[in-house]
């Protein structure tokens, strides 16, 4: 099996070039072109030409325009490689008989209400990152390819920034913290999402049948107020010296952006597991991995 993978050096992708290279031959690019072979989802017809020249069997995506608040005046971009990219990526797959694994979010919903959300639910996206986002899982169901859509939300790595090593470095500088408390989601590990992602793959090119939208996250719930006192009361106790005494709820309305935030991102896992026979882990035993890794504890 020959594996084309876009976005490699992002959080997901650099743990997906670990979880794929097991399944097959992979060709992993980032933005940079490497060998005449591009990368870069904003430039479309060269993004068409690499996967025609790579002629692959699966096709992983997980590369995106990401950057919620500046997608709002953005827009031209986060279309581009957001829909358009996806689209292009879907009709060549289309074409080579070939699978598309790609990435979405929960910002495809309204945000609204306490249920968690299944992959049949109306959408409405409150923000142009969630919309764009939503076009090209679209794009990408009407293509009649071959694919996996995996929804997920509130990623982070142990590699790069994250929300958790943003409060570990202000808790040392500050004595109190006012952290969005009426948001609630699940914290979901890139390293979950690559072994899923890989697993999956497996067992879909062999049951074409398993192609789909799915929700992936980790299991449970929690506010970012939530999360902030679980990443500090672990460096607490394992010994990291912090100047912060408060963690303080507060409301998104206290913390404007240019881009409305959901206040429901909880996704309902049950079609994945069940399909997949898969056992997703609670929110907890990630982050605490991630936070052992980080404090090399």
């Amino acid at each position: 099996m020959k594996i084309l993978l876009l976005g490699k050096n992002g959080q997901v992708g650099w743990e997906l070039q670990r979880a794929l290279a097991p399944l097959g031959e992979l060709v992993a690019l980032d933005r940079h072109s490497v060998n005449g072979l591009c990368g870069d989802l904003a430039d479309l017809e060269g993004l068409r030409a690499t996967i025609r020249q790579v002629a692959p069997d699966v096709i992983v995506n997980a590369a995106a325009y990401t950057a919620v608040d500046k997608a709002e005046s953005d827009t031209e971009l986060a279309t581009r490689i957001n829909e358009q990219a996806s689209r292009v990526m879907a009709e060549e797959a289309a074409s080579l008989g070939a699978w598309l694994v790609h990435y979405s979010t929960d910002y495809v919903f309204s945000g609204q209400g306490t249920t968690a959300w299944q992959e049949e639910d109306p959408v409405a996206p409150v923000n142009f990152y969630g919309a764009s986002k939503l076009a090209g899982e679209q794009a990408i169901i009407a293509s009649g390819c071959r694919h996996l859509i995996f929804r997920t939300s509130w990623v982070y790595a142990a590699r790069g920034n994250n929300f958790a090593k943003t409060m570990l470095r202000l808790a040392k500088d500050r004595e109190s913290l006012s952290v969005i408390a009426d948001q609630i989601g699940a914290p979901t590990g890139a390293e979950l999402i690559a072994d899923v992602s890989a697993l999956a793959i497996r067992l879909a090119v062999q049951r074409p049948q398993l192609s789909g939208l799915y929700h992936l996250a980790a299991a449970g719930e929690v506010s970012w107020h939530g999360y902030a006192n679980h990443v500090i009361d672990f460096a607490k106790a394992n010994g990291e010296i912090l100047a912060v005494t408060a963690v303080n709820p507060i409301e998104t309305s206290a913390y404007p952006t240019p881009a409305r935030r959901p206040s429901n991102s909880r996704l309902n896992t049950r079609k994945l597991r069940d399909n997949f026979s898969l056992h997703l882990p609670d929110w907890q035993s990630g982050v605490t991995r991630m936070l052992r890794e980080v404090l090399n504890k």
